[in-house]
Order: C-alpha cells, then sequence, then structure tokens
C-alpha cells in the first residue's frame, strides 16, 4: 500500500519502499564519496602533498578561487582523513537519505560556502584544505532540516544528533590552533541556509469556501479503500500527514 498523497506542490511523496530506495543510494553515494577521498589522499601522499599544497584555498589569492571545489578532497596528514572520515559519512548520509538529488546541491553550496568565507576572511598566507567544512555543513543541515520540512522523525534525528555533537562547536569559533574555524563556520553556515533552501515545499491546504477537494481515488482491486472525509481514519491521517510521518 502506497503512502497519501500529500499537498506538494510539483512533487509527489515517498513511499516508504521509495524512501529505502533513497537511503540505499545515499549509502552508496557516501561510500563512494569516501573511496575518493581515500585514493586522492593515497596520490597526495606519495607526491609528498603537492596536491594539498597546489590545491589549497588561500585568502585573497585569485587562483585558488577554482581550488574551492577540490579542497574538500584534500588534507595534510592521515591523521587528519582519519579524524574526517567517520563524522563525514555519517553526516553525509543523514544528510543524503531523503534525496541524493537535493544532497548533491547541499553539498555544492557548502563547498561554495565554506571556501568562500576561508578565501574572504582568512589572515596571513593560510593554506586551507580538508572535509571538516562538508562535516559542519552536513552537521547544521541535519540538525534544522527536520523543523524547516515540518517532519517529525527528522526534527528528533536534529535534536539528538545536535545534543550529541554540540562539541563540533567549539572549533567553528576562533581559538583552535592549527585548525580553520572559519571554514567550519562557513560550512556550518551553508548548511543551515541549505536546509532553508532545500526544504520541502508544501502548498497551503484550501480554505473554506475555496477549492473543493479532490475525491477520495477508488481502491484497486483488492486493496483498501482510503477512509472518507470526516470519519476518524482520515482525521488520523490528517494529523499524521501534518507531523511529516506519512
Amino acid at each position: 500500500m502506497g503512502a497519501l498523497q500529500k499537498d506538494r506542490p510539483g512533487a509527489v511523496p515517498m513511499s516508504p519502499e521509495q524512501m529505502i530506495a533513497e537511503a540505499r543510494k545515499a549509502f552508496f553515494v557516501m561510500f563512494g564519496l569516501l573511496a575518493v577521498v581515500w585514493l586522492v589522499q593515497l596520490a597526495n601522499y606519495s607526491d609528498h602533498y603537492a596536491l594539498s599544497r597546489h590545491y589549497a584555498v588561500v585568502s585573497g589569492d585569485v587562483g585558488t578561487l577554482p581550488d574551492i571545489l577540490v579542497a574538500p578532497l584534500l588534507h595534510w596528514s592521515w591523521a587528519h582523513i582519519e579524524s574526517n572520515s567517520g563524522p563525514l559519512f555519517v553526516f553525509g548520509f543523514l544528510a543524503a537519505y531523503r534525496g541524493v538529488a537535493r544532497f548533491l546541491g547541499l553539498t555544492l553550496l557548502i563547498a561554495l560556502s565554506s571556501g568562500l568565507v576561508v578565501w574572504f576572511f582568512e589572515h596571513g598566507d593560510v593554506a586551507t584544505v580538508g572535509a571538516s567544512g562538508l562535516i559542519f555543513g552536513y552537521f547544521g543541515y541535519v540538525v534544522v532540516r527536520g523543523l524547516f520540512d515540518r517532519h517529525l522523525i527528522d526534527t528528533l534525528i536534529g535534536l539528538v544528533m545536535g545534543a550529541s555533537f554540540a562539541y563540533l562547536l567549539t572549533v567553528a569559533v576562533p581559538g583552535t590552533p592549527g585548525v580553520s574555524w572559519l571554514g567550519h563556520l562557513g560550512g556550518l553556515l551553508g548548511g543551515l541556509v541549505g536546509a532553508w533552501l532545500f526544504r520541502d515545499r508544501r502548498a497551503p491546504r484550501a480554505a473554506a469556501g475555496g477549492i473543493a477537494p479532490r475525491p477520495a481515488p477508488r481502491p484497486a482491486t483488492g486493496g483498501t479503500a482510503q477512509p472518507g472525509p470526516g470519519s476518524p481514519r482520515a482525521d488520523l491521517y490528517k494529523e499524521l500527514d501534518d507531523l511529516g510521518l506519512l
């Protein structure tokens, strides 16, 4: 049995089967992204980290602006990439499991916001690389996405992730040596903005005297009829829909 159709303009709600398929795609996308990051690290290490030196973002250097999209794949050491890999996979998967296409747009936005904040505001000749900006962006997105989407499950996930990993915010403020707090802050801001830009948009429900409600579809042979308007089951479906559980 499919999910009830929601009042969203130009979009069809996902059935549980579609959500599982998207979660499976999100898993393989993040697995593939981590594989790329580690393969790049192997090439980088074999060349004495020449890639990190050549493609780092340097504040005020116009020639490094295109490197904003490459720098998140690079790291300065094995300890650097190891510390980033776990959070990158966890927060990336949670950000992607409701739609890989949306996730790709979010990733581009976070990479741009993180890199541009470093490029504009970093002081000195500092070369910045690493996936930390993406991690903070995905973290911010996951924490607030449920509020913008009005989805109960995502809101609970955001609360748990926010409470469990609030300590991450301590490296998004000045004072941590050897850490690009500006890159972290820029990524976090990009994730928060992305949660609003990529939110689910629902059309307002028809007001009294407005457009007549659509008649309930006829059940398929052997199926179960949807509850009619005004019935207790219809009210229950409406409440679950409003909470984002359908």
